[in-house]
């Protein structure tokens, strides 16, 4: 018995066909997903911001100096960093 290539060919092509439909079909569904989730973590962003602000606004309403706050931090940053040099695990903690 003699099988029919001609056919055969053509079935294994029908099933590349629907099997790149398909990838096709979960990429376009995972690329709106992710479009989905990325809308989603900007939207936090944008609320995480506002309540920063509106934190920074109270302590500056509160006398707080803030940019001397931030320069302070800078440097126990740049001290830390230095090679040689360990903070105690208690100052870190």
């Amino acid at each position: 018995m003699v099988k029919n290539t001609k056919n055969d060919s053509k079935n294994v092509k029908k099933g590349t066909e629907a099997s790149k439909d398909e990838q096709i079909g979960f990429h376009k569904g995972s690329l709106s997903t992710l479009a989905k989730e990325r809308s989603e973590l900007a939207r936090i962003l944008q609320i995480v911001e506002q309540l920063m602000q509106m934190h920074v606004a109270a302590l500056s309403e509160l006398g707080v100096d803030l940019k001397k706050e931030v320069n302070e931090m800078k440097t126990q940053a740049d001290n830390a960093a230095k090679p040689g040099k360990k903070t105690p695990i208690e100052d870190v903690l």
